[in-house]
């Protein structure tokens, strides 16, 4: 009876909590006597899970992961992947959503736990200021070559534009390298999608000391993308809990839209076929281990105090064991399963430009800036299934993007 009591007892004082009616001390657990703010919670445990899956899936899922794949020996790079994952990836995923949802704090006042380790929060902080400035610049380029994509023809597929040099050439094939004057290089010719990247979107510059003017058109798709993080994040938890069901989905139905249209390519099953055939001996290499590792922690989002911001707005009782294990398993799916609509897309490239898919595979800015625009202006309908890749890439950073912001909003508050 004395049992049942107790914990009918805790589980009084946990709803309390949940429900705003003022501070719980916790006791016990060798933590001595703590106050615990009461916090607003989620609406429904779905806001929860599609925050997270807005948050930790990200840009790092479909443009890190496929390239990594390939490069670590195709479908032999899931099993250091998995491993590391069940090692370290869950464990840590789960160790800061129970964090947050049992002190009811963000990554600075969840320290309170233990303030010896409080400087851990403030790094985390640092850590997501930088991430922002950096994160919230991919999402101009994106929005920037998304205006681009409402034309009757893309304007990097072709070289007849003021931006191009005379050294740019439309098909950069080995049959026209080879039908060049023995005074040419293919070494100094370039195509228009690298052009328009280098030339019109980055200006780059000979050097340091050739600062260059400002950007205008970018500066405003730069302003514009803050704004959206802005009204995404304004009224708080409430309404970007709901704003997520459509930003962390609709990725989701773009991926699949761009597979089916990428698999009927010419092409597109070479391209899967490289992505995941096996090379035993990489598992020898500790490169393949430390990507497996590195990839796993950038894709999770583990250590920027995120999750343990978005796990207490939870429910104190709530199941973060199962929210935990299947968010992660959500994350390393998206993950591979955009890898078969990139390396589809990857084939067809290869196919078309007759070259082997090793030479057109890139990750990073290099894949979403380059290489796949080029591999739709190849398509027909091009301007659609550049627009779509080009929503979905800023939906994915959307997402990540105000999340971060969400979690220094919300510990400002607090503080």
């Amino acid at each position: 009876m004395g049992r049942m009591e107790e914990k009918r007892d805790d589980g009084k004082r946990a709803r309390e909590r949940d429900e705003g009616k003022g501070e719980v001390i916790l006791n016990g657990l060798g933590l001595g006597e703590m106050n615990v703010p009461a916090r607003e919670t989620w609406t429904r445990q779905m806001d929860f899970i599609m925050s997270c899956v807005g948050f930790a899936v990200g840009l790092g899922n479909v443009w890190r992961f496929p390239y990594l794949c390939y490069k670590n020996g195709g479908g032999v790079f899931l099993i250091p992947y998995i491993v590391v994952a069940l090692a370290g990836g869950i464990p840590i995923f789960f160790l800061e959503i129970a964090l947050g949802q049992f002190m009811k704090a963000g990554s600075i006042n969840v320290w309170n736990i233990a303030p010896l380790f409080k400087g851990l929060g403030f790094s985390s902080m640092v850590i997501v200021f930088f991430c922002n400035t950096y994160y919230i610049m991919v999402l101009s380029w994106g929005t920037y070559y998304l205006v681009h994509c409402f034309s009757s023809a893309l304007p990097w597929a072709t070289c007849n534009n003021t931006w191009n040099s005379a050294q740019c050439r439309e098909t950069l094939s080995p049959s026209v390298c080879q039908n060049l004057t023995p005074n040419a290089s293919c070494s100094l010719l370039q195509s228009p999608v690298v052009e328009f990247w280098e030339r019109k979107v980055l200006r780059l510059s000979d050097g340091l000391d050739e600062l260059g003017s400002i950007h205008w058109h970018l500066l405003l798709c730069l302003t514009f993308t803050w704004l959206l993080v802005y009204f995404c994040v304004w009224k708080g938890v409430k309404t970007t809990g709901k704003i997520v069901y459509f930003t962390a989905t609709f990725p989701y139905v773009i991926l699949i839209i761009l597979l089916v249209r990428g698999v009927t390519l010419p092409g597109a099953l070479d391209g899967i076929l490289y992505y995941v055939r096996p090379d035993w001996s990489k598992l020898t290499e500790p490169q393949v281990w430390i990507d497996a590792g590195t990839q796993i922690f950038f894709s999770y989002a583990i250590g920027l105090g995120a999750l343990t911001a978005l796990g207490s707005y939870n429910q104190f009782n709530n199941d973060c064991y199962k929210d935990a294990f299947i968010l992660s398993l959500i994350n390393s799916g998206t993950s591979f399963f955009a890898g078969f609509v990139v390396f589809a897309i990857l084939g067809f490239m290869a196919a078309e430009q007759g070259v082997d898919i090793s030479e057109v595979a890139e990750s990073g800015p290099g894949l979403a800036f380059i290489a796949y625009p080029k591999a739709v202006s190849m398509m027909p309908v091009a301007p659609l299934w550049a627009a779509l890749f080009f929503i979905m890439l800023l939906f994915l950073g959307l997402g990540s993007q105000v999340y971060k912001g969400l979690m220094g909003e919300r510990e400002r508050e607090r503080e």
